[in-house]
């Protein structure tokens, strides 16, 4: 479908791999690569495999749909079987670059910090309920996931702007800003924002305008804790 799992592996040696033939050598993963792929059962299923990935792919199924025809009366059906096999093909790939690559790595993990840092910020915002839904119907979570979602956004992107608006400031300063320094910031930042409090959504004329706030003079001094105009 065009997708790459890459989660963070915990516990490399506890993972198991897999191998087309029990003949073919593979050097010193012939130890770990013990298990093997049922090719006769992808054969068989192999076109019902590639239509569930097409209906997949066009939304033409929903999630209830899919997981009654891979499993029925609590027990996988052929189908079923055929697309673990895939799934077994595809992760023994991942977890030989996921070793293999160093770099792999490391990007992985900073995709997965950021998404954790995400979270933080999103839990923050949702703090009295320590980012818990407390909706007891589907329609009362996907307000609260909306609203949540929608503040959130707000933040990244007022957070944005204005760092955007000071890297510009201290180079126009003849400040020195390194690339790779620059490419580290990051607007999953909500330590200066009030959660709490009364706030005002009418504009001044300026912001009104499109206008951003006056930054902060650096050497002032004065409390991190500003509002938004929203």
């Amino acid at each position: 479908m065009g997708y790459q799992f890459s989660p963070r592996i915990r516990d490399v040696s506890s993972s198991r791999y897999w191998r087309i033939s029990r003949k073919s050598d593979y050097g010193q993963l012939n130890d770990i690569a013990k298990n093997r792929i049922n090719t006769a059962l992808l054969a068989d299923h192999w076109q019902d495999v590639l239509r569930l990935v097409g209906s997949l792919k066009v939304g033409a199924v929903k999630a209830p749909e899919i997981m009654r025809i891979l499993a029925r009366d609590g027990k996988t059906t052929g189908l079923g079987n055929a697309v673990a096999e895939v799934g077994r093909v595809a992760k023994t790939l991942y977890l030989l670059d996921y070793l293999d690559d160093e770099a792999y790595r490391r990007r992985i993990l900073v995709q997965l910090n950021r998404g954790e840092q995400r979270g933080k910020v999103a839990r923050e915002v949702c703090h009295g309920n320590k980012g818990e839904l407390q909706q007891q119907y589907r329609a009362g979570m996907e307000n609260q996931l909306g609203a949540l979602g929608l503040v959130v956004n707000t933040i990244i992107l007022w957070n944005t702007l204005y760092l955007q608006s000071a890297v510009k400031q201290l180079e126009a300063m003849g400040e020195e800003l390194l690339d790779e320094d620059v490419a580290r910031v990051s607007p999953l930042r909500w330590q200066h924002i009030n959660m709490l409090g009364r706030y005002n959504f009418v504009l001044s004329p300026s912001v009104a305008g499109g206008d951003l706030r006056p930054l902060r003079d650096p050497n002032a001094e004065t409390d991190l804790d500003f509002d938004l105009d929203w």
